[in-house]
């Protein structure tokens, strides 16, 4: 079909532009850019952990820069209340005298929310976006507000032992579609780093795509064609991670307490199709599926003590039931 040829190689050369543009700014993190642009034309959240001064934040910037999208910013503490999120409604007067009450949006109502530090929020002011999360509206009172379209949270947090922070619940990681680990960069990339920010010289982001380009891409990523063998494939990797399931592996029945939900398995398949049309292609491939699982899942395994104590990592438990369930379709 002529007509989906085209989308898919205007889509492949603009997801090329906007890693470029991005790449500008942010140096060293190509995997992570990658899974942002991801997660954001299959319409998902991201988690961003890692040590302060990794660049989160500048990264997030230099995408609402990139895409000309309405940015803002919650800078989390442990005093941040949910009216500072959603809004709060205040009573108000006019000229003659008539007052009314009137809601004043907070930073919710953006196109791209930065949640900065989250989990140094309370859970009661983390629990204040999961109905933006899930549903793209806020309720007020008997009020529903919808949301601007195209629309994203890009949460950071420090690693969980650090002081002061509270770890998220599982509902609020649940809503996240992927997590995406910021590591230190190696040395070529620190020196351009270097290089890149002490010189005085200021590096601006060009806008390559509109609002409306994304929700167009965000129309065509849905419309991606997986085949049947491979749906199920997504189904059984995250029915795996579940302990109660008697066809997960050991080490999940050894190590985890809960599994991935439905949101997993959606989670992977539409990520997946991002990936198909970044590489050129109109349909999803099983390496598109096992590039998606780890950032797809890796929030969404919870351990249980032994887990916890043995130091099992989430990525290796992965790993292993995507490597069993191969074995099995050979």
């Amino acid at each position: 079909m002529p007509d989906v040829t085209a989308d898919v190689k205007r889509f492949t050369e603009n997801f090329a532009r906007i890693r470029a543009e991005i790449a500008k700014s942010i140096v060293g993190q190509e995997e992570i850019v990658e899974g942002v642009l991801t997660a954001l034309f299959a319409g998902g959240h991201v988690l961003l952990e890692g040590l302060p001064g990794l660049g989160k934040t500048r990264l997030v910037r230099a995408l609402a820069d990139a895409l000309d999208l309405d940015f803002a910013r919650i800078q989390c503490t442990p005093d941040l209340m949910p009216a500072d999120i959603i809004g709060t409604t205040i009573l108000t007067g006019d000229e003659r005298g008539a007052r009314r009450f009137e809601f004043q949006r907070g930073p919710v109502f953006s196109n791209l929310l930065l949640a900065d530090e989250i989990n140094r929020a309370t859970p009661k002011t983390q629990s204040a976006l999961l109905q933006a999360m899930q549903e793209n509206a806020v309720t007020v009172g008997n009020t529903t507000y919808p949301l601007a379209q195209p629309y994203i949270v890009l949460a950071t947090q420090n690693p969980i032992e650090l002081e002061g922070t509270y770890p998220l619940p599982e509902a609020q990681l649940d809503r996240f579609m992927l997590k995406l680990l910021v590591r230190p960069v190696e040395l070529a990339a620190l020196i351009a780093i270097l290089e890149l920010t002490t010189t005085g010289a200021e590096t601006k982001t060009a806008k390559v795509l509109s609002k409306e380009d994304v929700v167009s891409a965000r129309a065509l990523v849905a419309n991606v064609p997986a085949a049947p063998a491979l749906v199920e494939f997504a189904a059984r990797l995250v029915l795996a991670t579940n302990p109660a399931n008697k066809d997960a592996p050991k080490s999940v029945h050894a190590n985890v307490r809960y599994g991935a939900s439905p949101r997993g398995a959606q989670a992977i398949l539409m990520c997946a199709k991002v990936h198909a049309l970044a590489a050129g292609r109109f349909h999803v491939a099983i390496d598109d599926l096992k590039k998606a699982a780890r950032p797809a899942l890796r929030h969404r395994l919870i351990l249980n003590f032994e887990g916890e104590a043995g130091g099992i990592a989430t990525d290796r438990l992965i790993d292993e039931i995507v490597a069993d369930l191969e074995a099995a379709r050979k």
